[in-house]
């Protein structure tokens, strides 16, 4: 049953001036998980739980009307899975990180990457299935204050008969498609890539923010999903048609075109968000090589990641697409660009994978 936490569970009250506890919310449908993550977390300043659930819907239940910073998530539940719930979790949470804490999250296992290219701020395998079992109250506690509070939004809300303003569909044939995607991005660019037609005769870079040694396993995910060759972007690649390339964690993707080639340079020069792999490199060199010929599409995300390279792609008279609001985990990095009057479409990702496919049957007829 969701219920407030009990008291200050052995919590130490914060005296006067000091900062408010991070306030937590534990989803396990394990008694004896709640009560042992609960007792670790009462054992160390700073921290308050201050609702515990027992499965996802609980949760939910409870997010409307407690305000926390930080949701503990388990993966196996009955109902919808961790994994299930956790975009519905992310959007109710108003911005609160998730912490997965889940016996299925060894490092590199699938279940963690998947958790954190769904929006998840970090993964930990449970008490006891990890080399750090002995010492699991101490990471937690560490992971825990990493992952912080909550900030002060400062965001308006969009107005609801707010306006988009779009441009023109550029014509002619695709020669780049370049997506970028932070939280909540996962199932949008599987969806935006299984509705594209099988073959679109171009090269396909996306940026999706990932910590580097999940990267290979996301581009395997990606492959596995819509059936394109994916890989994680080297130095010196050269484009190919058709073939996914990745950001590595650790690294922007650039483009160096020399005559007909055209190839990869991975760039590590602080971008402008301070997101690294960030969008904006990569938009901004795709509409810089390709011209007309450039589409880009941003998903869900938060913050304004590849605003500055959308708006240098569109000056290149290339074409960026966004997601829309109903559809997207967080409507953060979408927003940016479709408030600025830079995206010929804002619409759910198999929609924006239709509106690419017109654009590709048109530029064939050329």
């Amino acid at each position: 049953m969701t219920a407030p936490a009990a008291g200050t569970g052995g919590r130490t009250p914060p005296r006067q001036g000091d900062d408010p506890p991070i306030r937590l919310m534990i989803v396990d449908d394990s008694h004896v998980a709640r009560a042992v993550l609960s007792r670790m977390i009462a054992s160390q300043n700073g921290f308050e739980v201050v609702a515990l659930a027992g499965n996802a819907a609980e949760a939910l239940a409870a997010l409307r009307s407690v305000k926390v910073d930080i949701v503990l998530l388990d993966l196996e539940m009955p109902g919808a899975s961790g994994l299930e719930a956790l975009p519905d979790i992310l959007r109710a949470g108003a911005g609160a990180r998730v912490l997965v804490v889940s016996s299925l999250c060894e490092r590199g296992a699938q279940a963690t990457v998947r958790a954190l290219a769904l929006g998840a701020a970090d993964t930990l395998p449970k008490p006891g299935t990890s080399a750090f079992a002995g010492r699991f109250a101490q990471v937690l506690g560490e992971t825990l204050r990493r992952i912080g509070r909550v900030a002060p939004r400062r965001e308006e809300p969009v107005p609801a008969d707010a306006r988009v303003r779009l441009r023109a569909m550029p014509g002619g044939r695709l020669e780049c498609l370049a997506i970028g995607a932070s939280t909540g991005g996962f199932h949008a660019i599987n969806d935006l890539l299984r509705a594209l037609p099988a073959r679109i005769g171009a090269p396909i870079l996306v940026t999706q923010h990932l910590p580097t040694l999940f990267m290979p396993f996301f581009a395997r995910q990606l492959e596995a999903a819509c059936g394109r060759t994916a890989a994680v972007a080297e130095d010196g690649e050269k484009l190919r048609a058709d073939h996914i390339h990745v950001a590595p964690g650790d690294a922007h993707i650039r483009l160096d075109r020399v005559g007909a080639s055209t190839s990869i340079q991975l760039c590590r020069i602080p971008a402008a968000s301070g997101c690294l792999p960030s969008a904006d490199p990569m938009f901004a060199s795709v509409g810089e090589t390709y011209g007309s010929g450039a589409v880009g599409v941003v998903l869900s995300g938060m913050g304004r990641d590849g605003f500055a390279g959308s708006r240098r792609l569109v000056e290149c008279g290339g074409a960026m697409l966004t997601q829309d609001k109903a559809s997207a985990a967080i409507w953060g990095m979408p927003r940016a660009i479709a408030e600025a009057g830079l995206a010929s479409a804002v619409l759910a990702p198999p929609d924006l994978a239709a509106r690419i496919a017109a654009r590709l049957e048109a530029g064939s007829c050329r």
